[in-house]
């Protein structure tokens, strides 16, 4: 049997949940799909690489961040933290032969001002409240996704995506171990209750977004019976890198800030908008781009509903549930 104290101890089954995952990520990936072909013969460094950017979202998940609080117990100490955050990238690039000092020097800056902006924050404000520092820290890092400043860090197909994950670990160190902002609700450990509230929430939005979706003409009908790998596999990935980063942005931080300011109610209303206004830029058909206005109405719909799984409980964990479930659904059978 297990010592009841490992079981208690959520790094000790998380470690080990996380190498497992590890080893099966790198046999699937190198033996099952054509992925690593992509790489031109650099799989180890970007799977490396992939691995260095997600213990960050990961066991900071697990309650890590007290303890690197702990360890980093001053300002440089936590700045070279904020800088570690940058390596991943030279990791691929340089074995790639893809190294290039202005990607490198931008996400160095980035990983600095944020770290400098959110101490500053800190000491200003103390952890329960907001100051202008989170805001520009919020606008940075926002833009910095929306506008994919750094997407050709990875430039190779289905690997673009990366480079979103320096800023998501940047988020989470920031605000969780050097700006400690209160009410996050960063937790990886799950709970029934997340479930409960994530479907419910989902129950409530889906027939006013399939409906409206329908009658715009932005949704279609698409009947099929997906395998479980697929239904599985999709919604794992959904979760992890799509749900959690934007659950975490647009919930833990930007509407967790605006709710001290403005209250609940204007909090949620202001972050469905701009969580709508986010989705402005996604394709209109096969080769075209523009300000989607259907896409931004039903996302901006679809954030009340996740800001509400949100609030239920302040875990970042339910209101995932609720917008990884939409996705996958709307990936399936609607898109």
């Amino acid at each position: 049997m297990l010592p009841t104290s490992w079981i208690r101890n959520p790094l000790s089954y998380s470690t080990v949940l996380f190498v497992a995952g590890l080893a099966l990520g790198w046999r699937l990936l190198a033996t099952g799909t054509g992925v690593a072909l992509r790489f031109h013969g650099h799989f180890t460094s970007a799977y490396l690489s992939f691995t260095l950017l997600v213990i960050p979202i990961w066991f900071l998940g697990f309650g890590v961040a007290e303890r690197l609080r702990q360890i980093l117990s001053n300002s440089w100490a936590r700045l070279a933290g904020a800088v570690l955050l940058a390596v991943p990238y030279a990791i691929f690039a340089l074995p790639a032969h893809e190294f290039r000092w202005r990607i490198q020097a931008g996400f160095l800056l980035i990983c600095m001002a944020v770290a400098a902006l959110l101490e500053w924050a800190r000491r200003q404000h103390g952890t329960a409240y907001g100051g202008w520092q989170d805001f520009v820290v919020l606008i940075a890092l926002g833009l910095s996704v929306d506008l994919r400043l750094f997407e050709s860090a990875w430039p190779y197909a289905g690997i673009s995506g990366m480079s979103k994950l320096v800023l998501v670990d940047l988020a989470l160190y920031g605000y969780l171990v050097i700006r400690q902002l209160e009410g996050i609700g960063y937790d990886l450990r799950p709970k029934l209750t997340d479930l409960g509230i994530g479907l419910r929430e989902f129950v409530f939005l889906a027939p006013i977004a399939v409906g409206l979706g329908l009658s715009l003409h932005f949704l279609h009908w698409r009947w099929r019976v997906p395998s479980p790998t697929m239904l599985f596999g999709g919604w794992a990935f959904t979760f992890l890198f799509i749900a959690i980063p934007e659950e975490l942005f647009f919930r833990g931080l930007v509407q967790n800030l605006l709710e001290r300011r403005w209250g609940m109610r204007a909090s949620l209303a202001i972050t469905s908008i701009v969580f709508g206004l986010s989705h402005f830029n996604k394709r209109l058909g096969a080769n075209s781009v523009g300000f989607n206005w259907r896409y931004v109405l039903l996302a901006a719909i679809a954030g009340v509903f996740y800001g509400r799984a949100w609030l239920a409980k302040r875990r970042i964990m339910a209101s995932a549930i609720t917008h990884t479930t939409v996705d996958v659904t709307w990936g399936i059978w609607l898109r």
